[in-house]
């Protein structure tokens, strides 16, 4: 993907210590690696730290197959545990199921509902007689093959693996496309599987036809129901709302065919169709069609084969084959090709110093930030809509792009998205709105491909494009968004009474909005939604967005009418509660909900009153008021990072920080709004040091969809976003001698920090454009108009610097 170089964001910074994650081996893609670049040097091909295995174990769920940035097609291995209709992983692949049932054509990264998301269209080298219906095979005991990671290399755009079976396959992808070599034993019976029915989630229907002449292998799944298992909701999300159609082109000619459907297989037939169901268990098990070719291997034991894929006709798939690969292409060649296509990617953020470890952690990290959104669109520009009809992207937007996961990344990912890659950005939030528009003026929450499936809480489409606009993103109908968001806020919509899918994954976008406006909070016995405390909080930081995204824009009565609603996370604490103050989930006659406890979810959605009492990002002034003042909060967040023994809390404590999941991430950067910006650096660095890492256990949780990564990287370069839908940065200590950050398209910011170390993980100073500031903040000016700015660090903290009342970055709340 091509990128304009100029520079946004040149950022001079501190090291770290990355440690190793626990237990994890370097994978085989590592011993490449060129040697560390001298001292502060540049890294020059990115690419060769990126390891696409980190995240693989310890509930990542990130997957290391071959794909592009932002890439429609991702070819990854499937693992199995013995189970064919349930991987154990969310995303198909488990770094200690070493068995493999079949490399899928599409994926989601990180995300958290098992068994995820796509995974579509598995298509498995199987070295043998196919004498039984691979789907009657339940528990993949026969066409599956172990493998050893030994045997396992994952490189951007390139993924390489041999089977104990004693086949081998090497895959790299385009943006529609790919490429595959499958090497067979010598003189043995060798085949395809093409499991067409066989999604992550299950299918609806499938088809596969085999044309022997043609030498092709082509047809479809029908499928969706992204957590359409969970315990939650599960049943609302068993439904189906898109079709994956794929076409795959042989090197050679077929030395035998056949289908199946169920536990029958038809040796000869060219056609067959079934789907799966999306149940669970011996209701789905045994259940589904696929197809198979077999190969002549006495004399030749590779067949290439190159496939595309589309949401929107098998004439789309052949389309977006021919346009992106051509007859000549080898896999070396598409991959050396998708290897430049990262490292340019990659370029967007230079940086030199640090250790092999700390460099693998950080472009590993921006890896995984921009493998979403995912374009969904074909070369001709049609795409499938969220009202199941195809339509054409308009004039002025490049892309349509799918896989919204907006709980979870508007807290970091998309930020970073519109910081690195604007015009992205801009296609994305045309893509939402043009989505929205095609489900009756609904944003939903976690968009899947083109489907609205509900997942979890908010309106984060509200903070996300706020978000984007804050940080100059402009391609796109920017009034058409804006008042669509407005009104999904400010009018009732009749999903909102419904409780289908609750909790996990409630109909309604904004539930039981009269009732909400009525009382100015949602009552946890008639909200219709997954907690009504922190539905309050979610909306309250939406509404925030959309006031301060209508005073940019100068929308003075919508301003006035949402910017009082900010503050409504008021009504939801309860100053007794604790004998402290917490987050409180309360009844509609305004009773509280009891009993209390802060460590209990009740009122809050994966997470606890504990986490969620900091959710207040866009008016943390207000926040430590109604806790009693700077101190008091400041000792609270203190005893919220700490175990009583002194240690840093890394997860597992209810009552503490968890780092590995979204609702409480901001809050280590909550210290620079209370006049105490060093505890901000020494807790920010604790966590980026203490829970990520390299190898397959290098992610705290799951990365859903570039979010955790997101985070990293932000908390490396030393700046965060204040709030989501703002261009203002909170400051930390960063952690690199020097990083450069390219805007594609934008001016260049350059940041200076000569005594960066290890052990200077303390802000003594810093200057802006030459002029000292005690800011603990950057403006959005720095952002999008550019300028330098230099740190000065030091090994203990500077209790002076960043602490007067001038200091702290501004909140913009007000309350009538």
């Amino acid at each position: 993907m091509s990128r304009l170089r100029r520079a946004l964001l040149t950022v001079v910074v501190g090291t770290l210590l990355v440690p190793t994650g626990a237990g994890a081996a370097a994978p085989a893609s590592a011993a490449a690696r060129p040697s560390p670049p001298p001292s502060a040097a540049l890294v020059r091909d990115p690419a060769a730290y990126v390891d696409p295995l980190i995240g693989s174990a310890n509930g990542g769920n990130t997957y290391p197959g071959a794909v592009r940035p932002f890439g429609m097609l991702s070819w990854s291995p499937t693992t199995t545990r013995g189970d064919q209709t349930d991987t154990g992983a969310a995303n198909g692949y488990a770094y200690d199921a070493a068995r493999v049932r079949g490399f899928a054509l599409t994926h989601v990264n990180g995300a958290g509902c098992s068994p995820g998301a796509a995974g579509d269209i598995p298509v498995m080298p199987f070295v043998g007689d196919v004498a039984s219906s691979p789907t009657a095979d339940t528990t993949d005991a026969v066409y599956a093959s172990d493998f050893s990671h030994e045997d396992e290399a994952a490189t951007p755009g390139r993924y390489r693996v041999g089977l104990a079976n004693g086949a081998t396959a090497d895959l790299s992808a385009t943006t529609r496309a790919g490429i595959g070599r499958f090497t067979f034993p010598k003189n043995k019976p060798s085949s395809l599987l093409f499991r067409v029915s066989n999604s992550l989630n299950g299918s609806e229907d499938a088809d596969v036809t085999i044309d022997p002449q043609r030498r092709t292998v082509t047809g479809s799944v029908l499928t969706g129901a992204f957590c359409g298992r969970r315990a939650n909701g599960g049943d609302n999300n068993r439904t189906t709302y898109y079709r994956l159609y794929f076409t795959a082109h042989f090197d050679r000619s077929f030395a035998a065919v056949g289908t199946w459907k169920n536990d029958t297989l038809n040796a000869g037939s060219k056609h067959t169709s079934g789907g799966e169901g999306y149940l669970t268990g011996d209701a789905r098990r045994g259940r589904g069609s696929g197809g198979y070719v077999s190969f002549d291997t006495r004399r030749d034991r590779d067949v290439t084969v190159k496939v595309g894929i589309s949401y929107v006709s098998a004439a789309g798939a052949e389309q977006n084959l021919a346009s992106e690969i051509r007859r000549s292409d080898t896999v070396e060649r598409v991959a050396a090709d998708a290897r430049r296509d990262w490292s340019d990617q990659l370029r967007s953020i230079e940086i030199g110093g640090g250790s092999d470890a700390q460099r693998t952690t950080f472009y590993t990290a921006l890896y995984h930030s921009l493998l979403q959104p995912n374009i969904t669109s074909d070369t001709d520009g049609r795409y499938l809509g969220s009202d199941r009809r195809v339509h054409r992207i308009a004039r002025g937007q490049r892309a349509q792009y799918g896989n919204f996961s907006g709980w979870d990344q508007y807290r970091a990912q998309t930020q970073l998205l519109a910081l690195l890659e604007p015009r992205v950005a801009g296609d994305f939030a045309q893509s939402l709105y043009n989505l929205a528009r095609q489900n009756g003026g609904v944003w939903d929450r976690w968009v899947h491909i083109n489907g609205p499936t509900h997942v979890m809480t908010g309106d984060p489409s509200a903070p996300t494009l706020a978000g984007f606009h804050a940080l100059g993103v402009r391609n796109f109908d920017v009034r058409g968004a804006f008042d669509s968001l407005v009104r999904q806020a400010t009018v009732p919509h009749p999903d909102g009474l419904s409780d289908a899918g609750c909790p996990g994954q409630c109909e309604g976008q904004r539930p039981n909005l009269a009732k909400y406006l009525e009382l100015g909070y949602a009552p946890q016995d008639e909200c219709h939604c997954w907690g009504g405390a922190a539905e309050t909080l979610e909306d309250s930081a939406a509404d925030f967005g959309l006031a301060d995204w209508a005073r940019r824009m100068g929308r003075t009565a919508e301003y006035r009418a949402l910017m009082p609603r900010a503050s409504w996370w008021r009504n939801t604490f309860d100053p007794a509660a604790g004998g402290i103050g917490y987050q409180r989930a309360r009844n509609a006659d305004g009773r509280w909900v009891t009993p209390f406890a802060a460590n209990s979810d009740v009122g809050f959605a994966q997470g606890t009153s504990a986490t969620y009492t900091w959710m207040v990002q866009h008016d943390v002034s207000g926040l430590a008021a109604a806790m009693g003042g700077d101190a008091v909060a400041v000792r609270r967040l203190d005893d919220f990072f700490h175990r009583p023994d002194g240690s840093w809390a890394t997860g597992g404590d209810p009552l503490r920080y968890d780092p590995t999941n979204e609702p409480g991430i901001h809050t280590p950067w909550l210290y620079n709004a209370l006049g105490t910006p060093w505890k901000t650096q020494e807790t920010v660095r604790a966590m980026a040091t203490g829970v990520y890492g390299t190898g397959p256990a290098g992610l705290p949780g799951n990365d859903d969809l570039g979010t955790m990564s997101a985070w990293y990287l932000f908390a490396a370069l030393g700046m965060y976003p204040q709030s989501p839908s703002r261009a203002e940065m909170l400051l930390a200590a960063p952690m690199f001698p020097i990083a450069r950050i390219h805007r594609d398209g934008g001016p260049t910011i350059e940041v200076r920090a000569p005594e960066a170390s290890a052990t200077n993980l303390y802000v003594q100073g810093v200057r802006v454009d030459g002029r000292p500031t005690t800011r603990s903040w950057l403006p959005a000016s720095v952002m999008l108009r550019g300028g330098r700015v230099e740190f000065k660090l030091g090994s203990t903290p500077n209790t002076a610097w960043g602490t007067g009342s001038g200091d702290r970055p501004v909140d913009r709340v007000t309350t009538g």
